[in-house]
């Protein structure tokens, strides 16, 4: 599907629609300039909907919410985007993009509240209206990343949530691993200070899931922390025996929390049908990252909704070499998209989808980043350009074919 960035009127095969020019007389053009704009309004803009694209459309706003929407002609001036596409506003479900600003190198801490300022500066520029901060549960050490952490960046987001400094939403995504000797003893505390709104079931013990492979998952640790090679080893050996001793047990009493708390679960970097199996049974509703395309295509049959980054589709295949992106979305495995460590992704990996894949429209790339991930978090109230929604969106403009946000709103406020 072509997708280009002039101006209106265009016919786009994803809708069938042909847009006329607007053609305005003498008269009704100097009314409309003369006219004081709303900032309640916006017009000329290619309303990307759940199953269609309007164009050109407008968009009424009051209280936050959308009320009112159309195609053609906008009842009265209001903010002209000049044909550029209005999207809704991004939902992030797995973004670890904070850890960059608060370690932006080995053995440096930067202060928490300015890594969040920063870090959230950069999510709502991507278009990110709704973010879910994935903060770490369970000590790792020898990895960088001692328990410290969790509670110094959760403090500084409530500190900046509180004093009214940012500009997305944040929501708290616990990723737990499993295997460590504290990981129950931290949600609990967590929970007694802090929402929580999803629980990611992680283990990253070598020869586990994404490091099937334990000489791999000794390249990867030596080269993040600069480690010896027999470091590795014994560092592979404690792992193993924490694993043996936690991980069944800890799972476990994850799930019973987060069933208890109406908590969504997500498993992570799922590789058998074993592993999708025991996610089922546990009542996962995003499957983050499986690493084989027989866990992603069980998931999904299975009506878990299956996320993969937004830096593999761009780059057209995984960093650490398990499954592309991109096949499972030809195949219609594909639901959700995550920008994981680069927020930017989103955006490109949505045009990218419905410019490459035939089968894939723009709505439907939209979906994956809006409406499939706010229904998999339970959110019912954000995820669609439609009357009675927030009024979470963003201006698309398309240079050449990389998409550049220009404006943001955020429950109908301007804050980009």
């Amino acid at each position: 599907m072509r997708i280009t960035g002039r101006p209106l009127p265009v016919r786009r095969r994803s809708t069938g629609v042909v847009v006329e020019e607007l053609d305005w007389d003498a008269k009704t053009l100097h009314e409309r300039r003369t006219m004081s704009v709303r900032a309640d309004l916006i017009e000329n803009a290619r309303l990307v909907l759940p199953d269609q694209v309007l164009q050109p459309g407008w968009l009424a706003i009051q209280d936050g919410v959308i009320v009112d929407r159309g195609e053609g002609r906008a009842p009265e001036r209001g903010v002209d985007l000049g044909g550029d596409f209005l999207l809704p506003g991004f939902i992030e479900l797995h973004t670890d993009h904070l850890e960059s600003h608060f370690h932006p190198r080995p053995r440096v801490r930067w202060h928490p509240l300015s890594a969040v300022m920063a870090y959230d500066a950069q999510i709502i520029a991507a278009g990110v209206t709704t973010v879910f901060d994935s903060l770490r549960a369970g000590s790792d050490t020898e990895g960088g990343m001692p328990n410290s952490d969790l509670w110094s960046l959760a403090e500084a987001l409530d500190e900046a949530r509180d004093g009214g400094y940012l500009r997305a939403e944040h929501r708290t995504h616990l990723r737990c691993e499993v295997a460590t000797h504290d990981v129950i003893d931290e949600v609990t505390r967590f929970a007694g200070r802090f929402p929580i709104h999803v629980i990611s079931l992680m283990d990253h013990t070598p020869g586990q899931r994404q490091f099937r492979d334990v000489e791999l998952w000794k390249v990867y640790f030596t080269g993040k922390t600069a480690r010896t090679e027999a470091e590795a080893n014994a560092v592979v050996e404690r792992r193993l025996a924490l694993h043996q001793a936690n991980a069944s047990r800890h799972r476990r009493e994850l799930v019973a929390f987060a069933q208890a708390h109406g908590i969504a679960l997500a498993s992570h970097d799922d590789a058998t049908a074993e592993h999708v199996v025991e996610s089922i049974a546990d009542g996962v509703a995003i499957a983050e990252f499986p690493t084989t395309h027989e866990a992603a295509g069980l998931s999904h049959e299975a009506g878990i909704r299956v996320m993969m980054g937004g830096p593999n589709l761009v780059r057209g295949g995984s960093h650490s070499g398990n499954i592309a992106a991109e096949g499972l979305a030809r195949e219609g495995l594909l639901d959700i998209i995550s920008s994981d460590y680069v927020p930017a992704s989103l955006a490109m990996a949505v045009f990218m989808l419905a410019e490459r894949v035939e089968s894939i429209s723009l709505p439907e790339a939209v979906r994956m980043i809006t409406l499939n991930p706010a229904r998999a978090a339970g959110l019912h109230d954000r995820g669609a350009i439609a009357v009675g929604q927030r009024a979470d969106c963003l201006q698309v403009h398309l240079a050449g074919n990389v998409p550049i946000v220009r404006r943001v709103w955020r429950q109908g406020r301007q804050v980009v």
